[in-house]
């Protein structure tokens, strides 16, 4: 389609310029734009819709909320009872200060691997010291066999520890133990085994699956002489739970929001009708919920609904294609993608970059929302760097209200989700929950890294609960809470106690 674009500007805060046709005010942080060219007027229709689509008014957000708290009682009751499959971790005691001891953790989540150590020294030294590396995976391991890949990893650990002096210290005739983070589907059998469903995140490993991942690191380990054995197998959520919860005992749940996302939290142990002959001291345990799979009554738009189906897991993981750092950037993608071809956003011809999958990444997107000069001139940098377009300040003030839409309706979902737990526990606890303060305990890039995110989460746990119930729930930042969470879960699981 051809457009001739005889109207050159726009009207806004920092200038005027007159023209009869108005598209409307384009508006966000700081700054309230009317578009008058051709061209944007052209996607007008498109940018109306996609809001729409997007939209996460209060009903939308109860209904998220109680759904959420609705499936997770589902998923309790039964397997397989609902799309959260609310996996018991059988990690039944938690961090309490106490531990004293060396200790070890090994983090494998994608394509590198983070091996730490811990020195921990009672409720008077607490963290004495620790120290971590990260190691790459050759990308072949990604695809040989099972013993290759945890051969290359014992042998990791073998020279991460082989540096252990100073400041830490294994007594005599002790192993040195570890909380081994896989942040792979698994079917947790106990505290230090779980069976590997299948790997994910472009690993295609063979001789694992079906295996236990802690026996075949353990086997490893003996191949080389290494004189370790993991004491907790955890999921990366759960490991931020106890490693947020080692400071604060008001600890109940934690989420990572970063490239992909879930949740995990304290239940009670009375509370899991599915769970047979588990006997648990404390009475409660943490669950880990797997919440991106959750699906009930969420706003998607038809671009949403073909990136879906375009991808390896078509009708799977919903919720996390809306709110987690992989998919954003990709659905804003195609929404300007349609935009281009449809109103000729940037021009009359297509960008062979915007029509690459994922090529523009939530970062960037970030990065668009941070821009604050007059004339947007980092957004048309990018624009012009990275997808290959020339841009009118028009369209590069779409591209913001784009982002800053999709951004929106991810934060104020997560935000939803968090009260849909917080709920679930509140209704259980008969008011332990909402009558004190109670903390959620936030890893990953996404929410570190993306104030706009982070602001519209926060709204919508405010709106969700009010101002009396939301001055107790406190939602923290723990940077990298999974490492050190994880080996203080092999401290709490040590079979040598705390008699150090």
């Amino acid at each position: 389609m051809s457009v001739t674009v005889s109207s050159p500007g726009v009207r806004s805060i920092y200038g005027s310029t007159r023209s009869p046709k108005l598209l409307g005010s384009l508006s966000w942080p700081g700054r309230v734009i009317m578009a008058v060219q051709s061209n944007v007027i052209s996607v007008a229709p498109i940018l109306t819709k996609l809001k729409k689509d997007c939209a996460t008014p209060l009903p939308v957000l109860r209904h998220v909320a109680d759904a959420m708290a609705s499936d997770m009682r589902a998923g309790l009751a039964v397997e397989g009872g609902s799309d959260l499959k609310m996996i018991l971790s059988y990690v039944d005691s938690l961090p309490t200060g106490n531990e004293k001891g060396l200790f070890y953790a090994l983090d494998l989540g994608g394509t590198n691997f983070r091996v730490l150590r811990v020195q921990l020294g009672g409720k008077e030294e607490r963290v004495i010291a620790t120290e971590f590396e990260q190691v790459s995976i050759p990308p072949e391991l990604m695809f040989g066999t099972s013993e290759e890949l945890f051969d290359f990893i014992a042998s990791g650990l073998a020279k991460f520890a082989e540096k252990e002096g100073g400041k830490f210290n294994l007594p005599d005739k002790q192993t040195r133990e570890i909380g081994f983070t896989f942040s792979f589907p698994v079917q947790q059998t106990s505290v230090d085994s779980g069976i590997l469903i299948k790997w994910t995140k472009g690993f295609a490993v063979s001789g694992t699956a079906g295996k236990d991942v802690v026996a075949c690191l353990n086997e490893a380990m003996q191949r080389l002489g290494l004189d370790m054995r993991v004491s907790a197998l955890v999921n990366d959520t759960v490991g931020t739970l106890a490693g947020a919860r080692y400071w604060d005992d008001d600890v109940m749940v934690a989420v990572i929001l970063g490239t992909g996302t879930n949740a995990c939290y304290v239940e009670r142990i009375d509370a899991i009708p599915k769970l047979q002959c588990h006997n648990s001291t404390f009475g409660r345990t943490i669950i880990n919920t797997e919440w991106g799979a959750f699906s009930n009554g969420l706003p998607l738009t038809e671009f949403d609904r073909e990136m879906d189906a375009d991808s390896i897991n078509p009708g799977e993981q919903i919720f996390e294609k809306t709110i987690s750092g992989m998919y954003l950037g990709e659905i804003v993608r195609r929404v300007l993608l349609k935009m281009a071809q449809a109103g000729e956003l940037f021009g009359d011809s297509i960008s062979e970059k915007l029509l690459t999958p994922f090529m523009l990444r939530t970062p960037d997107v970030c990065a668009i929302q941070q821009d604050t000069s007059k004339d947007l001139e980092v957004v048309g940098s990018f624009l012009r760097d990275v997808v290959g377009v020339s841009s009118k300040l028009s369209a590069r003030q779409i591209v913001v209200e784009v982002c800053d839409t999709i951004a929106k309706r991810g934060g104020r979902l997560a935000g939803a989700g968090i009260v849909g737990i917080l709920e679930k526990m509140e209704m259980d606890s008969k008011g332990l929950i909402f009558g004190k303060r109670t903390v959620v305990a936030m890893d990953g890039g996404l929410y570190e890294h993306y104030p706009q995110y982070r602001t519209y989460l926060q709204e919508a746990v405010n709106e969700l609960l009010g101002p009396e119930i939301t001055k107790n729930i406190v939602i923290e930042h723990t940077k990298d809470g999974s490492g050190i969470g994880a080996a203080l879960l092999a401290a709490t699981n040590s079979k040598y106690g705390h008699n150090f």
